[in-house]
């Protein structure tokens, strides 16, 4: 039995000036669909989902639609009118239901106008959902959800009974969620089977036949340029024209994909030294300080809002930074996550309690709105600015986040969304900071520019403090947690990440409410060990005494672990060298004198070898002692 068409787009067009986005698209999308759109920032995706509700007309090409057909549509910059938050999203129980799994149930009768953007994208999300549709697009859904909202949302999406297309850079929820995958790649349109992983196998593929095809392109080129150049000297016009063009094809380079290369940043991180940033029995709460507004103290409005005036969002923190520091911060929303970034990163004054920041540290912060950029500005003037002309260095960094030639004079107002916030990222990055801060970092960006900025992070020396929603970001870049409860407590969980994301899971399997930290509001207090020793200290709910900062002065886990991924690389480079030298033996022969000096050399690549394991092995030792893994 076939399934009932949705959507039919058959030759679809689009471009923006200076650049086609979509061509030639042909799509079809039927009851029961789960399609993901992926592409780098700038290629149409939001394009395309406007085309495909109706919202936007294709400047060529064909769109043909089910009769009735009831579309419900999330937009990267929602509109809900005036009015209240109830209003706005439908008075029906359903609609109220939804808000307030999605964290705004407190908000409903709160006028729309007075919400953040994180506050307004909730909002318009419980509306879409709510709405009784036979297709369901979303762009961006997850954006500003915390966790258990966004392992909530999978389960909903996943009983939704008509057409899904959703735009979303979190991995896990595509992999989870979608049956098939489009990606947009230079106005075209290629569909995977199956999710994340589907569609990294299909575009692995894709591109290893390209590759094929354009090697046999040149080796046939290659075999006729040499049988034209054996011929008799008396060559026509005609032959000489075809010598050039297979010259041409032998000597060009192999076309390259949308994008190319990593993520290479010029200039050098400065060091830091042992003190980075402090902090001191701090604490936090909105409208209560010499006349302050709450307004004025929140960087986004969201937290202060959630915490109502005078609410505290957290006492008593102990905090102290390492050198090699990646910490995650984690918690439901209006916990207090971004506020405690802006303290640490000396935006904002704490209500309560001291920051102590060293002198060697340089520090940068990418928050969730950015750097406001000027719309009238070329990228180039956002970077290095309109006084002067942007030198080698200025292009280069521009192009290692893929603002190539012809995008680095475009205007800020024509990039999309997406390429905003990598703008943005950029001139965070330009600061060259030894301690970096990114609260919501994976926000609007793509699947390939997420992939680039953790494989930069994974060997940047410098310390890392981040606030994500997204689990393989965090995965990727964190191995300590400050987890905020929500109801005043922060603190390092014991074990990192994992298993706190772990314990996460295990509590929402067996039913149990997953935003509090496992009860240590009610518990003794984590040994110094436990919470990362020299570069944690402790961190307090209200009402407890103050802890000491552990005098224990080895290094910290994160100081440890970096050691161990650094020897890692060395023993890499290590094996590969006796694999060389071992090589090298087999093809000496009966020479003697060369066999013991080959010998020689490779005894002592393998005594190397064995000192670097032996100390991998001792600071693996390390961590286990403290009852954590490596």
């Amino acid at each position: 039995m076939s399934r009932q068409v949705l959507v039919d787009l058959v030759g679809v067009g689009a471009s923006r000036p200076g650049r086609d986005l979509l061509s030639d698209v042909d799509l079809t999308v039927h009851r029961g669909d789960r399609v993901g759109i992926v592409g780098i920032n700038g290629t149409g995706k939001s394009t395309l989902m406007g085309i495909i509700s109706g919202r936007n007309r294709p400047e060529t090409g064909t769109v043909r639609r089910s009769k009735d057909l009831v579309v419900a549509e999330l937009t990267q910059r929602p509109d809900l009118g005036s009015g209240t938050v109830a209003e706005a999203i439908g008075g029906a129980w359903e609609a109220h239901a939804v808000a307030d799994r999605l964290g705004m149930g407190a908000l409903l009768d709160a006028p729309v106008a007075s919400l953040s953007g994180g506050q307004l994208k909730r909002a318009a999300l419980a509306r879409a959902l709510a709405v009784r549709s036979d297709l369901l697009l979303l762009d961006e859904p997850t954006n500003h959800l915390d966790l258990d909202a966004i392992a909530w949302l999978e389960e909903r999406l996943a009983a939704y009974q008509g057409g899904l297309m959703l735009i979303t850079h979190d991995r896990h929820v595509l992999d989870a969620v979608s049956t098939s995958v489009v990606e947009l790649e230079r106005g075209n349109a290629h569909r995977h089977e199956g999710g994340y992983s589907g569609y990294l196998a299909g575009k692995a593929l894709r591109e290893s036949r390209a590759a094929e095809a354009e090697t046999v392109r040149r080796n046939l080129a290659k075999r006729e340029l040499e049988w034209l150049r054996r011929g008799a000297p008396a060559r026509t016009s005609k032959p000489k024209a075809r010598i050039a063009t297979a010259e041409a094809i032998t000597q060009a380079s192999a076309p390259k994909g949308e994008r190319g290369g990593g993520l290479a940043l010029h200039g050098d991180t400065p060091r830091l030294g042992d003190v980075v940033i402090e902090l001191e029995g701090v604490g936090h709460r909105y409208g209560k300080r010499s006349g302050d507004d709450a307004s004025d103290d929140d960087p986004t409005g969201a937290e202060a809002n959630d915490a109502g005036a005078g609410g505290w969002l957290f006492e008593n923190v102990e905090l102290r930074l390492d050198p090699r520091e990646r910490l995650g911060i984690v918690g439901p929303n209006g916990a207090g996550k971004t506020t405690l970034m802006s303290i640490l990163a000396g935006r904002l004054e704490p209500t309560a309690g001291t920051r102590r920041q060293g002198h060697t540290a340089v520090t940068a912060l990418l928050d969730q709105t950015g750097a406001q950029l000027n719309p009238a500005h070329r990228v180039w003037e956002a970077i290095c600015g309109t006084d002067g002309q942007p030198d080698w260095r200025d292009k280069a960094l521009m192009e290692s986040f893929w603002f190539d030639t012809d995008a680095q004079w475009a205007p800020v107002g024509t990039l999309s969304g997406g390429e905003q916030r990598r703008l943005q990222l950029v001139l965070t990055l330009a600061k060259r900071p030894n301690v970096l801060f990114l609260d919501e970092p994976t926000n609007d960006l793509d699947l390939d520019t997420l992939r680039a900025l953790e494989d930069f992070l994974d060997d940047w020396p410098g310390a890392l403090v981040v606030v994500s929603h997204d689990r393989a970001f965090l995965e990727r870049t964190v191995a300590d947690v400050i987890v905020m409860d929500g109801q005043g407590f922060a603190g390092r969980r014991p074990g990192g990440f994992g298993a706190w994301e772990q314990e996460r899971r295990l509590r929402r399997r067996r039913g149990h409410a997953t935003s509090a930290v496992t009860d240590e509001r009610s518990t003794d207090k984590p040994t110094a060990d436990e919470t990362g020793g020299s570069q944690g200290g402790t961190t307090k709910g209200p009402g407890r005494a103050p802890q000491p900062a552990p005098e224990d002065r080895r290094p910290s886990p994160n100081t440890l672990r970096f050691r161990m991924r650094e020897l890692e690389r060395s023993m890499n480079g290590t094996r590969s060298k006796r694999q060389r030298l071992t090589d090298e033996l087999h093809g000496i022969g009966d020479d003697h004198q060369r066999l013991a000096e080959a010998g020689a050399r490779l005894a002592e690549v393998e005594a190397d070898l064995e000192t670097a394991e032996e100390r991998w092995l001792e600071l693996a030792d390390d961590l286990e002692s403290r009852g954590l893994t490596p």
